[in-house]
């Protein structure tokens, strides 16, 4: 189903049935001078996680990007803020006042700062940690150019789950993502983290509706396999405005489903597929953090 043809049926978003949760929320979020990626990328759980879940993605850094993909709404700059400090400690305030067990922490590229902001990565995972001991943390970083040195630092911060995306298919990196980023350097980044530590849950995702064929997006599940990655995101691309790339195809539930069927054959120990679905999902935090506490 092509774009032009409007959105189908199955791509409706519930109003939140919990707004005094949803504005809990905001409010500290707003307090503590904190960014989410739910916000900026106009992701379309927010009204469902804040409200219902009560799950939110922090987003550290700034709200700046030095990058520029074409699919994303986050804000553009080559030399964005200075980072903030305070931040790590203002996070774990936020945390411990919104009441959470499990967070996302993620954040803009920053290929402006000389360690691209991995120090401050570990630093909010430590602040987290120290303040609410039993908190499960997982990060969603950059590629970080590829840099080990930076993937070690993050690493040696003890993350719970280390996420990083793949986006799409190799034909469209070039299509979708800054030319900064790569297919290949994206694995890389995933296989080193194993390497550092095989504990570590790694994660990606892959976002579809560019153009991409099934064989190429099934070709991208077996690449990530190999780079031993555990959990798996399968979610449809909406345009955040005019200036982004058009939408190719509404991908249906059923083909969903089937990428959700074809990846667990492959070995993901969890995958998450659906219109909706997104890096950060609270299906997947969920199977995460029963594992981890089993573990």
């Amino acid at each position: 189903m092509l774009a032009s043809r409007g959105k189908p049926d199955w791509l409706k978003i519930r109003a939140p049935t919990d707004t005094k949760k949803f504005d809990h929320i905001k409010s500290t979020l707003r307090k503590h001078g904190l960014h989410t990626v739910c916000e900026e990328s106009h992701c379309p759980n927010v009204p469902d996680c804040w409200a219902n879940e009560g799950t939110a993605t922090f987003m550290v850094l700034g709200d700046e990007c030095t990058r520029g993909c074409k699919f994303c709404n986050v804000k553009t700059r080559w030399s964005a803020k200075p980072p903030d400090a305070d931040e790590p400690q203002k996070l774990a305030r936020a945390v411990a006042e919104i009441g959470l067990d499990y967070i996302v922490i993620t954040s803009v590229d920053r290929d402006d700062l000389k360690d691209q902001g991995s120090a401050h990565f570990a630093a909010c995972i430590r602040a987290v940690k120290a303040l609410a001991p039993e908190m499960l943390v997982e990060v969603l970083t950059p590629d970080f150019r590829g840099d080990r040195e930076c993937i070690r630092t993050v690493v040696e911060a003890n993350p719970n789950v280390y996420a990083h995306n793949i986006e799409t298919v190799r034909r469209l990196q070039s299509t979708a993502r800054d030319k900064r980023a790569g297919y290949e350097q994206s694995l890389g980044v995933l296989r080193y983290i194993k390497d550092l530590n095989p504990k570590i849950y790694t994660k990606s995702s892959i976002i579809v509706g560019f153009g991409e064929t099934q064989e190429e997006v099934l070709q991208t599940m077996d690449d990530l396999r190999a780079s031993r990655v555990d959990i798996l995101t399968i979610g449809q691309y909406l345009r955040p405005s005019e200036w982004h790339l058009p939408v190719t195809e509404y991908v249906k539930p059923e083909v969903f489903e089937l990428y959700k069927q074809e990846a667990l054959r492959r070995g993901f120990l969890f995958v998450a597929a659906g219109p909706f679905v997104r890096s950060s999902y609270k299906a997947g935090e969920l199977f995460i953090k029963h594992a981890l506490q089993k573990a």
